[in-house]
C-alpha cells in the first residue's frame, strides 16, 4: 500500500534526525516533489522580504535548466587558497553522503543542490566592494525551484541535528505552505531614475593597455585580460528580480544569473560557459574576439565576415581553444573540437564561438574541471600563472566574482558553471559594472576602450543606464 506524501516527509526526518544522533553530526534532509509553476522569476520575487540576501536564480541559454533558491540552510566557504576547489568539494560530499532524500530523487538539479562561486583571483588584495561574497561563496537553498526541461520541481531541504525533534516536519510544512500560498505576483519595486553613471579612471585605464602592449613586446607575456569598472547611482534601491526580467528578455542566448549576499547581488548575463558535466560527458566553451553588432543587417553580416578573418580575433581564439582543449585532453577518454570558430551572435555583441566536447575520466568531478579550466586565456591571458600576476599588479581593480567560476552542482555529480562576465555588482540603489578585453601585441588603447564600452551594454541595458555606442 503507497502511504502519503506527507508520511513519507516525516518518515524521512525521522530518518534523518536518526542519523545525525548515530553520527552527532548535522545531516541534511530534503524531499522533492512536482509542482505546477512555470515563472521562476516570480517565486524568485515572492522571496525578496522573506528571504532577502539568501537568493539565487540560475537559468541556462537552452532553456534547459531554470533553478531559483531561496533561504539558506548550510554556507560552505572554503579558506583563500589554491586548494579553496578542494575544500569546498570536500564540504559537500561530506553533506550529500549523509543525506537522506525523499519524494522524487532521480532527476538532475533537484534535492539537495550547492549554488555559488569563486572570486576570480583568492590572492588580490581584498576592498569593501566585495567583502559580502569574500574569496569564494556556496549555499544549500531551504527552498528551491527547478524547471528541468518542461516539469517543475520544489525541493525543501532542512539540516537536522543531534537534537533535533519531528517538530521540525510541522515548522517546515508550515513555512513552505505559507511561502507558496503567498502571492507570487513577481512585483517588485518598481520604475527606477538614473542619477550618476561614471568611468572609473578611464584614462588611466588607457595608459595600463598602453604599458600591457609594451610588455607583451619585450617579454614573454603574450596575452593579458584588463577589466575596468563603470558605477551607476540611481534613486532608489535596485530590484535585482527585474533586472533579471530584462535580462531573460532581453539577453536568450545567455546564461541568466543572480547571486545574493549579505545586502549585495552579483547578476549578469554571461554568454560563456566554463564547464557543464552530465554523467560522463563535459562541454566548454571557446569564446574569445569579439566585435559590436550591425545598425542593419547587411552592416551585420559585414563584421561578421570581418571578425571571421580578422587575425588579432583569431589568435585570440586559438589561444582560448588550445588551453581548454589541453585542459581537457589531462582528464577525458575523448576530445572533440571543431576545426575552425563559428559566430556567437548577442544583442550588443558579437562573438568567434568553438564549443569542445569530451568524454570525462571516471572519478573526475566537475570541481576538478573548474580548478583545472579557471581562469581561460579570454579571462586572464598567456602565459597564465604571469598573466594573473601581472593583473593583480597592474589592474587597479578587485575583480571579486567578476570573471570567476559561477554554477551549481547537485548530489548525482551533474552541474555547469559559467564565467561571470557581463555582470554587475548591485549594492543598495548603486551598481558597479564590469568588462575586460584581451590585450595583445597590436592593441591600442582606444580600440579596447570601445570594446569593453560595448560589453557593458547588456548590462546597462538592463539595469537603465546609457548605452555606449
Amino acid at each position: 500500500m503507497a502511504i502519503s506524501e506527507e508520511t513519507e516527509q516525516f518518515q524521512g526526518l525521522a530518518s534523518a534526525i536518526q542519523k545525525a544522533k548515530d553520527l552527532n553530526d548535522q545531516v541534511l534532509f530534503s524531499h522533492i516533489k512536482k509542482v505546477n509553476c512555470n515563472n521562476p522569476l516570480s517565486f524568485y520575487q515572492a522571496g525578496r522580504e522573506r528571504y532577502a540576501g539568501e537568493r539565487f536564480f540560475w537559468e541556462d541559454p537552452a532553456k534547459e535548466i531554470t533553478i531559483t533558491g531561496l533561504g539558506n540552510v548550510k554556507k560552505l566557504k572554503a579558506a583563500s587558497n589554491a586548494e579553496r576547489y578542494r575544500e569546498v568539494e570536500k564540504s559537500w560530499i561530506k553533506l550529500q553522503n549523509n543525506a537522506v532524500k525523499t519524494g522524487v530523487t532521480d532527476v538532475e538539479a533537484t534535492g539537495p543542490l550547492l549554488f555559488g562561486g569563486f572570486s576570480f583571483d583568492y590572492e588580490t588584495d581584498s576592498t569593501l566592494l566585495w567583502n559580502q561574497f569574500g574569496d569564494n561563496l556556496f549555499y544549500i537553498p531551504a527552498f528551491m525551484l527547478s524547471i528541468v526541461g518542461k516539469q517543475a520541481y520544489l525541493t525543501t531541504n532542512l539540516l537536522c541535528s543531534p537534537d533535533d525533534s519531528e517538530k521540525l516536519f510541522i515548522d517546515m510544512i508550515n513555512e513552505r505552505e505559507a511561502f507558496l500560498f503567498e502571492s507570487l505576483n513577481g512585483n517588485g519595486l518598481g520604475a527606477n531614475s538614473l542619477v550618476m553613471q561614471r568611468e572609473v579612471e578611464p584614462e588611466e585605464w588607457k595608459r595600463t593597455v598602453a604599458e600591457a602592449v609594451q610588455e607583451i613586446k619585450t617579454t614573454d607575456l603574450d596575452k593579458i585580460v584588463l577589466a575596468r569598472e563603470l558605477r551607476l547611482v540611481f534613486e532608489r534601491s535596485i530590484d535585482s528580480g527585474k533586472v533579471l526580467e530584462q535580462l531573460i528578455a532581453e539577453q536568450p542566448l545567455s546564461y541568466i544569473f543572480s547571486l545574493e549576499a549579505g545586502g549585495d547581488c552579483f547578476v549578469g548575463a554571461t554568454p560563456e560557459r566554463l564547464i557543464k558535466k552530465q554523467g560522463n560527458e563535459v562541454f566548454s566553451t571557446c569564446l574569445a574576439g569579439s566585435m559590436g553588432r550591425g545598425k542593419d543587417e547587411q552592416e551585420d553580416v559585414c563584421l561578421g565576415e570581418e571578425l571571421l578573418h580578422d587575425q588579432k580575433n583569431l589568435r585570440e581564439h586559438q589561444y582560448v581553444v588550445s588551453m581548454i582543449s589541453n585542459a581537457f585532453d589531462s582528464v577525458c577518454e575523448k576530445v572533440m573540437v571543431p576545426a575552425e570558430p563559428t559566430l556567437m551572435k548577442n544583442r550588443h555583441i558579437q562573438h568567434l564561438y568553438t564549443p569542445v566536447r569530451g568524454i570525462s575520466k571516471e572519478g573526475v568531478t566537475i570541481f576538478e574541471f573548474v580548478e583545472n579550466l579557471h581562469p581561460t586565456p579570454a579571462m586572464g591571458g598567456l602565459p597564465k600563472e604571469k598573466a594573473v600576476v601581472r593583473i593583480r599588479e597592474m589592474e587597479g581593480l578587485e575583480r571579486g566574482f567578476y570573471a570567476g567560476p559561477l554554477g551549481w552542482v547537485d548530489t548525482y555529480g551533474n552541474g555547469e558553471f559559467a564565467v561571470g562576465i557581463r555582470s554587475a555588482l548591485i549594492q543598495n540603489n548603486e551598481a558597479s559594472l564590469f568588462a575586460g578585453c584581451g590585450v595583445v601585441e597590436d592593441s591600442t588603447p582606444e580600440s579596447e576602450f570601445r570594446e569593453t564600452g560595448i560589453k557593458f551594454n547588456p548590462m546597462l541595458s538592463a539595469l537603465g543606464g546609457n548605452l555606449n555606442e
